[in-house]
């Protein structure tokens, strides 16, 4: 086996372990391992970037498969985005002006033209980066953190159209054909039935990604790992979409490794290099205020404005394709590819931090913040209330749906239902249930749950432990009100984990569901063994 690559997955792991002692993100650990390797004289090799590749285009297509395209529309993600990023150019362009007035190295050369583009290149913000935060966290469905998925999807179409306009090439007539692509959603469905749930679901996600998405938008000019999200977004309505999502979460995140990697081995940078890139990273806080001014514009709350926010503080690596494509026209010099590198290594930790303590930011500067916001909040945005119930479901599928029927016998409207997702929610209200929807999984969620004294209990019957488990810690953190938490659980570990979390009692669903069938059994075969027991007597 090469011992370069034994080398390289050594001080990955090296780096990865000891910043996740830190508390941050093992990334960051695979950004410092990228410049460690290139101190000690080593290049980022043909295959490691292809394998970087992969893990942005199979991270992208993951974000679609999760992603609801309706989001896009919403007035805070296409407005915000275009108001955020012609905000950033002349806000960067000033400051960056402000320090070729002052004589800086590497400034005096440059010309307004020039500021304008590197301007460009900081004002967009990583997607890679902002998602795995949001995964990490469990909050890519939360609002805050569908907005700023949003927003970086806009951003990826400003960079196709740039990208365009820059190199001068046109996108092929065969373009206007992607327009067809939704046409074979029904076959992409079928397909995805037929695919199970093994190696072949995993297999077929890699050709969605890598043929249908990434392969097809580039052979007609478009930008690669567009297609890649654009043809994960068309699956997203399948009930097994989430099911391939997490068939191929560990291959992406080992191939993600490769890509913060490769960022550090992208140029050794000099002391000049790095006092020029500390200088663009404290401008991160321009940026985020910018951001939070143009969401709370749209009647978000600070706090969802803010978490966005931070959510999104952060250069990317687009910049470094603006900054190699400006090089190489002779537009800026080398040197800059090496300062935006470096800019954009570094706002990754700066971003580590704001999201590793957003909570408690928002805490300590809630009174300022909450003068940016709008009387009227976002209907999205405004608090959940469950007004005279007493007792509440969470998680309404089958396992819920029938607890919720069984209680409403005893309770009546008394009883309320809450699930993540509106199609269920509303599918249940036909059905003449009492339910609203809500994430578990988002903090937000439990941020605006305004609860009352008149809960008796409240039943966890989501089918992820994780959910029932995050739901409990949350609840353990309320003391307004006395009521009592009970849970289904898959697993003897997952029914102890609950229990410590002060949830009693916790039904194992595995050993009740046998013994709910052992009496169902015995009930249909007891008048059949009666009557041959008397036929036998006679």
């Amino acid at each position: 086996m090469d011992t370069t690559l034994l080398f390289f997955i050594g001080t990955a792991f090296t780096f990865g372990m000891v910043i996740n002692f830190t508390g941050l993100p093992p990334m960051v650990g695979f950004l410092l391992a990228g410049f460690a390797l290139n101190y000690l004289g080593f290049e980022a090799s043909e295959g490691l970037n292809i394998l970087a590749n992969l893990g942005v285009t199979i991270l992208l297509f993951s974000i679609g498969l999760k992603l609801d395209i309706r989001t896009l529309f919403k007035a805070e993600v296409w407005a915000g985005a275009s108001i955020h990023i012609f905000a950033s150019i002349i806000f960067y362009t000033g400051l960056l002006f402000l320090l070729k007035q002052l004589g800086l190295h590497f400034f005096l050369d440059l010309n307004i033209s020039s500021l304008v583009l590197i301007a460009f290149a900081l004002s967009f913000s990583s997607t890679v980066f902002a998602v795995k935060i949001l995964e990490e966290k469990s909050e890519t469905n939360s609002l805050y953190g569908r907005i700023a998925i949003g927003i970086l999807i806009m951003q990826d179409i400003f960079a196709v159209l740039f990208l365009t306009i820059s190199v001068g090439e046109v996108p092929s007539i065969w373009a206007l054909g992607l327009f067809a692509l939704p046409l074979i959603r029904p076959l992409l469905f079928k397909l995805l039935d037929r695919a199970g749930h093994g190696e072949l679901l995993v297999l077929y996600g890699f050709f969605l990604a890598l043929v249908i998405g990434a392969g097809l938008f580039e052979s007609v000019g478009m930008k690669a790992d567009l297609g890649a999200l654009i043809v994960g977004m068309l699956l997203a309505g399948h009930p097994s979409a989430k099911d391939m999502a997490k068939s191929l979460f560990n291959m992406k995140e080992l191939f993600l490794i490769c890509f913060f990697l490769s960022i550090g081995l992208g140029g050794l940078p000099e002391f000049d290099h790095l006092i020029i890139a500390l200088i663009l990273s404290l401008l991160l806080l321009g940026k985020i205020a910018l951001y939070f001014l143009t969401l709370t514009k749209f009647q978000l709350r600070s706090r969802t404005a803010l978490f966005a926010a931070f959510s999104l503080a952060n250069y990317s690596e687009f910049g470094l394709i603006v900054a190699s494509l400006a090089t190489y026209k002779g537009w800026l010099s080398q040197d800059w590819l090496i300062i935006i590198a470096l800019s954009v290594s570094i706002s990754f930790i700066i971003a580590s931090l704001f999201n590793k303590y957003a909570d408690a930011i928002y805490t300590h500067f809630s009174p300022a913040l909450k003068r940016f916001q709008s009387t009227r909040l976002h209907k999205d945005d405004r608090p959940v209330r469950v007004g005279d119930a007493q007792i509440l479901v969470m998680g309404m599928g089958r396992i819920g749906a029938g607890a919720y029927d069984a209680l409403k016998v005893s309770y009546g409207e008394k009883v309320m239902g809450i699930d993540y997702n509106h199609q269920t929610t509303l599918r249940h209200r036909e059905q003449g249930r009492r339910v609203i929807t809500g994430d578990a999984l988002d903090s937000d969620f439990w941020n605006k749950l305004q609860l009352t004294d008149n809960i008796k209990l409240i039943l966890l019957a989501m089918p992820d432990h994780n959910g029932n488990r995050y739901a409990a810690e949350q609840l353990k953190k309320i003391d307004c009100c006395n009521f009592k938490v009970a849970a289904l659980a898959h697993y003897k570990s997952d029914e102890i984990e609950l229990n410590a979390l002060g949830v009693s009692p916790v039904y194992n669903m595995y050993e009740e569901a046998g013994s709910g069938f052992a009496r169902h059994v015995w009930a249909e075969l007891q008048p059949q063994l009666m009557k041959e027991k008397t036929n036998q007597e006679l």
